[in-house]
């Protein structure tokens, strides 16, 4: 515990290192604006920033992947979009970074004058950090097989031995009691899903390269897990389950006809049920990381005021936000948990007649 704690400590004062030098290489003529520092780093960008040096921005650039409507595809490294978003042209299509605030760090194509977005497949930050947990995933998971299968009889050690307590404990505490009989089928996007969100919550705890892509707290992410939960849930439901929904036999008549009132609100609920997996997920984990921001910036928000009222404030401002990173490493396994065993039950509850069955047999 207390080298973990060591280790946050450290990382958050690169961050405050990193921050501060950026904050100090700006033009002096430029106020501090909080919501670009927060939103700043929490937003997707085609470039994994890492610090500044001397007025100098240090980035990690990535692949821009653009389908122009006038000049077809473009492939170039995000090191050619200028970061003061003035306009740039590359194979003859002119692009730039948009300022409107819908689509703020999106890259657009300008076409007589105006701005239009284009059929954008980049490797941006976000996606650079879903393929690299994705990697470790399958690093961790091939590992794991190659050990049972030379090894049948023995259980594996160490970080294997760890992984597999981790797999046991989602399989027969969360995913076996929520869905019953016939859970088997569903368990490889239960665990799946699982270790997704987990990998890249610890990933996003980690604020230098490469970490700090706040994957899991961007609604695009969340949404298409929730939607893949919403898939297994009523595609692979029994018609018991529609009966219930369409039907509602426990509710009184009044209640169904003339006005279908209760059907009504049970099938909205199909739709509210991942509409709360993707809210809660994002909610959550964006939530933390703004705090923390917020903590940073304050110090320069004071420190515009007096750079000694700023070193004072700088004090707080880290103790406080390492105590929200001591939290978040809490949040990160109970998130990842949360999702999990919500989307067990919403899965569970479509086998009404598997469950009925299961019940009789016991």
């Amino acid at each position: 515990m207390i080298r973990q704690i060591r280790n946050k400590v450290c990382l958050l004062l690169v961050l405050l290192a990193s921050a501060v030098t950026a904050f100090a290489s700006q033009n002096e003529e430029k106020a501090f604006s909080p919501g670009d520092f927060v939103f700043g780093h929490i937003r997707n960008a085609y470039a994994w920033h890492v610090t500044a040096i001397g007025g100098h921005h240090v980035s990690v650039p990535l692949p821009v992947i653009v389908k122009s409507q006038e000049h077809g595809w473009c492939l170039f490294s995000s090191s050619r979009i200028p970061e003061d978003g003035a306009t740039f042209t590359y194979a003859g299509a002119t692009f730039r970074l948009s300022e409107q605030p819908a689509q703020r760090g999106r890259l657009v194509e300008i076409i007589d004058g105006g701005e239009v977005r284009p059929w954008d497949f980049s490797i941006t930050k976000n996606v650079f950090e879903i393929l690299l947990s994705a990697t470790i995933l399958l690093v961790i998971f091939l590992l794991m097989a190659r050990f049972y299968r030379r090894n049948p009889r023995r259980a594996p050690g160490g970080f294997l031995g760890c992984m597999e307590v981790i797999v046991l404990f989602v399989i027969n505490e969360v995913i076996k009691p929520c869905i019953g009989k016939g859970y088997e089928r569903y368990t490889p996007y239960l665990l799946t899903a699982f270790f997704f969100i987990l990998v890249n919550n610890i990933l996003g705890l980690i604020p230098i390269f490469p970490g700090g892509a706040n994957v899991t707290g961007n609604l695009a992410v969340t949404s298409v897990l929730a939607v893949i939960t919403f898939v297994f849930v009523n595609v692979f439901a029994t018609k018991d389950y529609w009966k219930d929904i369409f039907l509602v036999p426990a509710a009184p008549m009044w209640l169904k006809c003339p006005v279908p009132l209760m059907p009504l609100l049970e099938f909205i609920g199909v739709f509210t049920k991942p509409l709360a997996l993707m809210i809660r997920l994002f909610a959550n984990i964006l939530a933390g990381h703004i705090i923390e921001l917020v903590f940073m910036a304050l110090i320069f928000m004071f420190g515009a005021i007096s750079p000694a009222l700023g070193a004072g404030v700088g004090v707080f401002s880290v103790l406080f936000a390492l105590a929200m990173q001591i939290l978040e490493v809490l949040v990160v396994f109970l998130q990842a948990y949360v999702f999990t065993l919500l989307s067990a039950v919403f899965i569970g509850l479509a086998q009404v007649h598997e469950h009925a069955e299961a019940h009789e047999s016991a």
